[in-house]
């Protein structure tokens, strides 16, 4: 998967809205080409079974390791807290 013109990797934390209404969190450093897969049904196993799904909430990091640690808080947050960070 190249990139086209204008478009920069960066690692970012993302949610998403699964269409159970449950909520699935992640991090990629592409997210336009994550997200494709998530809505082909090609992304995560979770989401494969849950489609459609919708982007809710991004945030951009430094690098890998801060999406990733930031990626483990937003999983240990319960479903409130994660309906509050995205609202």
């Amino acid at each position: 998967m190249g990139l086209e013109a204008g478009q920069v990797k960066e690692w970012c934390v993302y949610i998403l809205a699964c269409s159970d209404g449950s909520l699935y969190t992640g991090c990629t450093n592409y997210l336009q080409a994550r997200m494709k897969k998530h809505r082909s049904g090609k992304g995560a196993k979770y989401t494969r079974s849950r489609l459609p799904v919708e982007l809710v909430y991004s945030v951009s990091c430094l690098n890998k390791s801060d999406a990733l640690r930031l990626e483990a808080r937003i999983k240990r947050r319960s479903r409130v807290q994660k309906l509050a960070l995205v609202t």
